[in-house]
Formats: C-alpha cells, structure tokens, sequence
C-alpha cells in the first residue's frame, strides 16, 4: 500500500505589502449639553484626548496620522508601489534566490522587479527586499505575481508564487465639447468631474495641441495686470463636484488656408491632467487624442473677416468677406449679387463678376452696407452664383450688427 509523501514546507517566507502614505486621523465626537447627566465628563475626555484638535475638539479632525488598515483604494493614474521580502525562516543557507515580480493586466503582463539576478546565498534569519512602482495606466483587474525560487542544501530545487488581487478605479469623469467659430478657430470645453470619495488638488489641467493648431488657456482672468484663475485661489474639487475648462484652438499659418476646406474627422490634442490627494500623491491622466467632426461648407465657403460691432443709423458701414472655393478639383466663376431686407440696405453694383476662382483658394472682398432700423440687425441677402454649373449659393444670417441712433456716439 502506497503512502504519499507528506508535502514538504518552504524553506523562504514570502510577505508583500502595499506602500502608502498615511491618513489623517478622524474622531467621532460625543457631547451633551451641560444640562445633561453626564455634565461636562464628555467634553473634558474630548480635550484629554491626545488625538483631538486644541480648541476643536468637537470637530472630526485629528493632529494624528493613521497608518493604512487595508489595501486601499488605487486610481488610474496613480502610482502602485510595494514591498516585497523573502525571508529565511530555515536553519539552514538557501541558494541561487530569485524573485520575479510581475503586473496582469487584461491586456498585457508587465515584469516589475528591479534586478532578475539571483542572490546566491541567504543565511538564516536573513531576508531579500524589493520596492517596486508602476504607473497604473489601466482600469479594471490587475494581479500582482509574485514568484520565488531557490535552491536547498541538499541541491533541491524548489519553487513557489503568490498572487494578489485588486481592482483600479477610475478616478475622474472627462467630458468633452467642440464649438466651431467661423474665423476657423476651435472652442473645446473640458468638463471634470472627481468620482473619488476624497477632494482633489487640480496641479494642472494643460491641452497639448496637434500639429496644426496653436491653443490659449481662457481659464484665467487679468486683474490688475496678473493673471488670475477663474476657478479662485482655491484649486480644490471636491467630490463629485465638476469644473469646466475652455481652451481655444487657432490654426497655424502654415495650416490657415486649408482649414476652411478641410473635411471630415481632424485631431484637436490631447488633455494632459495632474492632481494631488490626500498627503500629497501624485496622479496623471493624459486622454487619448480628441477628435471633431469638421463642419461641411459645400463647394463655397463665404466667412467674415471684419466687421463692426455697433454702427450708427443710415449711415454706411464696411465688412470683409472671404470666399472660399472648397472644391479641391474645380474652378469656378463667380458672380456677386446683393438683395436688401427690410432692414438691411447693400451700397454696390450687384451681380458682378468676381472672375475664376481656383480650387482651394480663396478671394476677399469689401462690402458696404447701411441700416434704416435701429436694434440688432442680422446681415443677410448675399448670393453667389457659379456660372459653370449655374448654381447659386445663398447666405443669409451671416452676422448680427448693433444700429443706434446718429446721435449715440460709436466707439470704435
């Protein structure tokens, strides 16, 4: 009759531990009035307390820090550091140690460990240690491997691995707008929202453009000729408070001319976003690349170059108009007509030529009005005509202008 062998025990013990960085201590205070039976006993045991706050005792804040009870939470964008020790607990020397660390992920397996030398030798009582980091950049399941392999004094080897398991969470919500100008430039609306149970240092919150594009920060005010944020001195966002950020997107000159005519899905950048919570941890998040749909203009692109704010009433007033020929194969010929509304008055010859326009090019034109009503008069009644195809391209609403009275002077 056959008896297996009882299993035999490791020689090394394998213990891993999360790193982190302590929490402040909270109280739960319990007071009565004096009224009550218990007197002033409750209140003289708060300020006997050594973890209380002097002259705050019945707040929840503590001058004590708490070393972590568990694993803890860990965000995206956080980094993940552990220690890791092996140690001897035999009576006898273990050889040719080697332990291998590595990260699971549901896409890929990483190796942390700092060195994938073996140690030749551990005397007893005698231990290994490692500190690893990562930078989580993954939400989801992660598993910590953890393997150890040595070698005994009777020439065996032996071999052995641990796993832990924990989950990564997402730390912010980011919500993104597009707005379209009509002088080519991109308004992109950045909505934060911090989904975690503790409030957020926001160290920077930066748009890195692509290529064709440069970008201004409008989060920030001129006072007194500093520049001052528009979210205050405080850069807190509590939890599941959300704060809106608004950048603008210019194209470079290089890319100016062909940003009227360019169709279809064009890259904006990236958000780049660096926070700090609880005693200073750092986390970073950078977006994939942000992506817009770039509007559709047809075969003519009219947009406005220039035009006043306020006028004054039946007098006349210029504007500038482009003209865009969108088509990047066909060159069109062109002719100008301008119809008058009830309101809106064109000074010129309509229906003249403006001769062949090639593709993606365009042309500039300057136009006079003059309004007879006063208030705020949209700007409409041109059209465009291209001979060829004896198609005519309408434009009404173009702009909205302010008519006051002669009598109200115009500041320019």
């Amino acid at each position: 009759m056959e008896v297996n062998p009882p299993k035999q025990e490791h020689l090394l013990a394998l213990k891993v531990m999360r790193l982190t960085k302590p929490t402040l201590f909270t109280n739960i205070p319990v007071t009565c009035e004096e009224k009550d039976l218990p007197g002033d006993l409750f209140n003289q045991l708060m300020r006997d307390d050594p973890s209380t706050v002097r002259g705050a005792e019945i707040l929840m804040l503590g001058e004590m820090l708490t070393l972590p009870q568990n694993f803890g939470n860990i965000f995206l964008g956080e980094t993940f550091s552990s220690y890791i020790s092996v140690h001897n607990d035999s009576n006898q020397i273990v050889k040719d140690i080697l332990v291998k660390a590595d990260l699971q992920t549901s896409s890929q397996r990483l190796n942390l460990s700092a060195s994938n030398a073996a140690v030749a030798e551990l005397k007893p009582d005698c231990c290994i240690d490692d500190v690893i980091h990562h930078e989580v950049k993954e939400i989801g399941t992660h598993i910590l491997v953890c393997a150890v392999s040595y070698t005994t004094q009777g020439g065996e080897k032996m071999y052995f691995r641990k796993f832990f398991k924990f989950q990564v969470l997402k730390p912010l919500d980011v919500k993104t707008k597009f707005y379209n100008a009509e002088t080519d430039e991109v308004f992109l609306e950045a909505q934060i929202q911090n989904i975690t149970t503790s409030p957020m240092f926001m160290e920077k919150v930066s748009l890195e453009p692509s290529i064709m594009y440069n970008v201004t920060e409008l989060n920030s005010v001129n006072q007194a000729g500093e520049c001052v944020s528009t979210f205050g001195s405080r850069a807190y966002l509590q939890p599941m408070d959300t704060r809106q950020y608004l950048y603008c997107l210019k194209p470079k000159k290089e890319f100016a001319e062909k940003a009227g005519i360019i169709k279809g899905v064009t890259v904006i950048g990236k958000l780049d976003i660096v926070w700090k919570t609880n005693l200073g941890e750092r986390g970073r998040l950078q977006t994939s690349q942000l992506q817009r749909m770039a509007p559709g203009y047809g075969d003519v692109r009219l947009s406005l170059e220039a035009i006043p704010d306020t006028v004054n009433l039946e007098e006349p007033f210029h504007i500038t108009c482009k003209i865009t020929n969108c088509s990047s194969e066909r060159t069109m010929d062109l002719v100008l007509e301008m119809c008058n509304t009830s309101s809106i008055h064109w000074c010129g010859i309509s229906g003249r030529q403006l001769g062949k326009l090639h593709p993606s090019s365009s042309l500039c034109l300057a136009l006079t009005l003059l309004s007879s009503v006063q208030g705020l008069q949209s700007v409409s009644g041109l059209r465009i005509t291209d001979t060829f195809l004896k198609r005519t391209y309408e434009y009404d609403d173009i702009a909205q202008v302010c008519v006051v009275s002669s009598a109200v002077k115009v500041e320019s």
